[in-house]
C-alpha cells in the first residue's frame, strides 16, 4: 500500500475567517484518515505588529536599536496574540474530530516564502490552506499567498480549501472529480486520489473526466487516432487504479466531453455537486498559466466552491 499522503500536514493559517474554514475541513477531512501522524499549525508574524506597537508608545532612537527591546516586543506579541490564535485553531481542529499530534509554530517573515520555506525544510507531503476567491490575474498582481505556494512546490499536494464545506457524515470530500488527459501529471493526480480513497472514509463517488480538445481531433484522426477510443482507454487505465486499489466499482464513474478543456471541466463541475477537484500541473510560472492558458490555473480561480487539490510533480 503507498504511504499516506496525509501522514503529515502543514497548515498554514492568518486571522480570517478564510482560514478558519480551512483549519475546520482540515479537521473534519483528517478525523476520517486512516493511519495520521501529525498536523502542524503555521503562521507568519508579519512586521505590522511591530508597526502597531511603535505609533502607540513614544520611544527614543536608541531603543529602536535596541535588539533585545525589540525581541521583548516580538515575545509579547507571540504571547498575547499569536498563541491564543493558534490555540483556537487547535480548537477548532479537536472539535471536528481530530484526535492526533497538533503542533503549533510561527515565525516572521514574508507569509508565501515562508511557508515555502517551512514545507521543504519540514518535508511535509500535504498543505492545506484557505483561499481568497480573487481572480487569476488579481492574484498574480497581488501576490496572492495560496496561488505563490502552489507554483512553488514541488512533488507536493496542495489542497486549496473552497468557499463552501459540505458535511456527510463529517467526510468533507463525499463526491470527488479528477479530470485526466493521459499525461503523467494527469495520472500523478489520479494516483493521488487512489491513496486518498484508500485512507479516507466517507468517500460516495469519485468521477474521472476525459474531455477530448475539440482543437485537436482532426488532427488525430488525421494521423489514424480515434479520439473517442482514446478517451476511453485513458478512462479504463484510470478506472483499473482504483479497482486494483480494492476500491468498489459502484463508487467509480467515468464520463468523456468535448470541447475546451478548462471549459468543458468548469461546466461540469458547475453542473455537479463536487466537494473536491484533484488535478496535477505542469511545472510552468503563474504568468505563463496566465498566458497560456493553464487547465488547473483556470479550475482553481473560477471555481471557488469546492475544493481544489494541485498534486505537484
Amino acid at each position: 500500500m503507498k504511504k499516506n499522503p496525509f501522514y503529515k500536514v502543514l497548515i498554514p493559517v492568518d486571522r480570517s475567517e478564510h482560514s478558519m474554514r480551512a483549519v475546520h475541513f482540515a479537521g473534519l477531512l483528517l478525523s476520517n484518515c486512516e493511519s495520521l501522524f501529525e498536523v502542524t499549525l503555521f503562521h507568519v508574524i508579519t512586521s505590522k505588529y511591530l508597526i502597531d506597537f511603535l505609533k502607540s508608545v513614544h520611544l527614543k532612537e536608541k531603543d529602536l536599536k535596541d535588539y533585545e527591546f525589540l525581541k521583548k516586543c516580538k515575545e509579547k506579541h507571540i504571547k498575547e496574540s499569536i498563541e491564543p490564535l493558534l490555540n483556537e485553531y487547535e480548537n477548532t481542529l479537536k472539535n471536528a474530530g481530530f484526535k492526533e499530534t497538533i503542533k503549533q509554530k510561527a515565525e516572521e517573515g514574508d507569509p508565501g516564502s515562508k511557508i515555502i520555506e517551512f514545507a521543504k525544510e519540514e518535508n511535509f507531503p500535504t498543505i492545506i490552506m484557505a483561499r481568497r476567491g480573487m481572480s487569476e490575474l488579481k492574484c498574480i498582481l497581488l501576490g496572492s499567498v495560496s496561488t505563490k505556494v502552489a507554483y512553488a512546490l514541488k512533488n507536493q499536494n496542495i489542497y486549496i480549501v473552497g468557499q463552501k464545506i459540505t458535511e456527510e457524515n463529517n467526510c468533507p470530500i463525499p463526491y470527488i472529480l479528477i479530470p485526466v488527459d493521459g499525461s503523467e501529471y494527469s495520472m500523478q493526480a489520479l494516483e493521488h486520489a487512489v491513496c486518498l480513497a484508500g485512507f479516507v472514509k466517507g468517500i460516495k463517488k469519485i468521477t474521472i473526466l476525459r474531455v477530448i480538445n475539440v482543437s485537436l481531433y482532426l488532427e488525430k484522426i488525421r494521423h489514424g487516432i480515434d479520439p473517442e477510443e482514446e478517451a476511453k482507454e485513458i478512462l479504463i487505465k484510470g478506472k483499473n487504479s482504483f479497482l486494483k486499489a480494492g476500491i468498489p466499482e459502484e463508487s467509480i464513474e467515468t464520463k468523456i466531453r468535448v470541447g475546451v478543456p478548462a471549459e468543458e471541466i468548469i461546466m461540469d463541475i458547475e453542473e455537479n455537486k463536487y466537494n473536491l477537484i484533484i488535478m496535477g500541473r505542469k511545472g510552468r510560472s503563474a504568468l505563463k498559466d496566465l498566458v497560456v492558458g493553464g487547465v488547473s490555473s483556470a479550475v482553481l480561480n473560477r471555481c471557488i466552491e469546492p475544493t481544489v487539490a494541485i498534486i505537484n510533480l
